[in-house]
């Protein structure tokens, strides 16, 4: 970048006395700024005229000037910044920001949340980590997940409890419950302008039937067929009445069948590095519009290092603006999330099941979460699996535990927290527990849990949450030892219950027993906060701890003199 290199040779010149006036040779100059006496001319005249410094030379070879600097380079780069995202070019900013992480703080600061540029509004967020790939088939973070619905829309999507038609208007079964038509909204497009076909949509939900997570999801699929442009024919060996929500479920958002990330969502992703992610409205998208046109993501993991302060205190804490003054961002919303942080007995030769039902018993009793020495109000004890589905208490025994356990735990950071209590909390009882850490958001297939007595994870719950859990018992590795023992005949009968409140009892039913049976205790849930400066409206925690980018707004700028009012949100 030209503008760039000028702004570097200013600062080579600059730091020969830390900007007080000084007198210099053009030819030192020259050599500071490894260039000609010519051009060193050339620059001079440039930023004199630009109103970076005053140069006041005398004639002759080698004689010295007045060199007064009127501006830093500091206050250069802000500037080349600042031009820089006014117009769009966030990309070449980046190679602003190779600064020390104090000096980049201080250059973002006023850039960050809420910003009208080009008579459009942008809305820019500070994150603390670098994203992982946008796979909808892969298990991701509360981030990842977040943008992949953003991204990418799928056959049917959830709302709350509901679920609701995305690509498709409308759906129909026959009276067995295996015959399903699904009718697509008339002239769908991708997000590089192409129209979206049915048969594409069928292509992709058989090639999702093709992997491990999805032939598990869509198991009781038996064929996916196009008979129409803008009808989708879904045939199922059994009647499987989840099937709307499964359409629903992060593995079958639909991306385009010759681009991964390309999709058909409210926003198309325009840049993804590991420094930013840049996010535009998609004019064409089938349903509310998005009232920014533009979101970036500016990922500064370093700030986080120095502990300079990041986009979320706690990643269920997010800021939109500047996260070192979160006194001066308002908090727009809080909530305790329905996800939780559980663990997980795995009662076998080693641990019999009354001995599981004591270890519960001793984490219930002893206090132990409440005692975690964690940032107040992060989290709180779970008392309930769901609302209305408290968690029953268990009784101590004369049971004694094993002389050994193992247990075996992912992040987040609060259960390596969880972990260390209770090794000296079970020391007391006799028990030796080794502990186990594995560097994932959420169990894979891949990872071995032969040896573990006892596991400890998170689970996600965004919408829908009732199929969710069900969801979880079907396709988690946890879960693996007691689908086919414990699980598989319940979870079938669910599924073919066409009634929504018979399958809520059979749910509820079936979880209340693996919490009664010492397989299940929910430990504790997130408290998610939001806190957004004050120029940006719309903002509502959605189930995932993020807000819905197709609902915020930033108010327009009024004019000079004039008190312009706020648009209202569109319903």
């Amino acid at each position: 970048m030209r503008e760039l290199h000028r702004v570097n040779q200013f600062q080579r010149l600059w730091q020969l006395s830390q900007g007080e006036p000084q007198r210099l040779s053009v030819v030192a100059m020259a050599q500071h700024c490894f260039c000609s006496e010519r051009h060193v001319r050339t620059l001079l005249r440039q930023w004199q005229e630009a109103g970076w410094l005053n140069w006041h030379g005398e004639s002759g070879r080698g004689k010295q000037g007045e060199l007064t600097f009127l501006v830093s380079p500091e206050q250069l780069r802000q500037q080349l910044l600042t031009q820089q995202l006014a117009a769009g070019e966030a990309v070449q900013a980046l190679q602003v920001l190779d600064l020390h992480p104090e000096r980049l703080v201080k250059m973002l600061r006023p850039l960050m949340g809420g910003q009208w540029q080009n008579q459009a509004p942008v809305l820019r967020i500070p994150y603390y980590r670098a994203m992982e790939p946008l796979r909808p088939l892969s298990l991701t973070g509360r981030a990842e997940q977040h943008l992949l619905r953003q991204i990418f829309s799928g056959l049917t999507r959830f709302r709350g409890n509901d679920v609701e038609g995305d690509l498709a208007h409308h759906w129909q079964h026959d009276g067995s419950g295996k015959e399903w038509y699904f009718w697509l909204r008339p002239q769908l497009s991708w997000h590089n302008d192409e129209p979206i076909h049915a048969a594409q949509l069928a292509t992709q939900l058989q090639q999702i039937m093709q992997t491990v997570r999805g032939g598990r999801l869509l198991a009781s699929i038996e064929r996916i067929e196009a008979p129409h442009p803008l009808a989708l024919r879904i045939q199922l060996r059994q009647s499987d009445y989840w099937l709307p929500q499964r359409l629903a479920h992060q593995f079958c958002l639909l991306p385009h069948p010759d681009s991964p990330e390309t999709g058909c969502g409210p926003w198309k992703l325009t840049h993804f590095t590991p420094e930013l992610v840049r996010l535009e409205s998609h004019a064409r998208w089938h349903l509310q519009r998005p009232l920014i046109q533009v979101v970036e993501y500016w990922i500064t993991p370093q700030l986080f290092a120095h502990g300079l302060g990041t986009s979320c205190r706690h990643p269920v804490q997010i800021a939109i603006g500047d996260p070192d003054e979160l006194d001066a961002l308002r908090p727009v919303d809080h909530s305790i999330s329905l996800g939780f942080c559980y663990l997980a007995p795995r009662i076998s030769h080693r641990l019999s099941a009354a001995q599981a039902k004591t270890l519960i018993a001793l984490i219930q009793l002893s206090g132990v979460i409440q005692q975690l020495p964690l940032d107040e109000g992060l989290i709180t004890p779970s008392q309930e699996l769901l609302p209305g589905w408290p968690v029953p208490p268990m009784k101590m025994t004369g049971v004694t535990l094993p002389e050994k356990l193992t247990l075996h735990y992912h992040l987040p950071i609060e259960l390596h927290v969880m972990a260390q209590a209770l090794v000296p909390l079970l020391a007391q009882h006799g028990c030796e527990l080794t502990c186990v850490f594995h560097d994932v958001k959420s169990w894979r297939d891949d990872t071995d849990l032969s040896e573990a007595d006892v596991v400890m994870g998170d689970r996600l719950i965004g919408d829908a949450p009732l199929f969710t859990l069900v969801n979880w018992l079907e396709n988690d590795p946890l879960w693996h030892p007691l689908r086919a023992s414990v699980l598989q005949a319940p979870l079938g009968a669910i599924a073919q219950q066409q009634s929504p409140e018979r399958r809520t009892a059979l749910t509820h039913k079936l979880f209340q027993h693996l919490m009664n049976e010492g397989h299940l205790l929910p430990l504790f849930n997130y408290r998610y906060q939001v806190f957004a400066p004050p120029g940006v409206e719309g903002i509502q925690l959605n189930t995932l701890g993020w807000f819905d980018f197709t609902r915020a707004w930033i108010p327009p700028p009024a004019a000079a003199g004039t008190v312009q009012p706020a648009p209202e949100p569109v319903p």
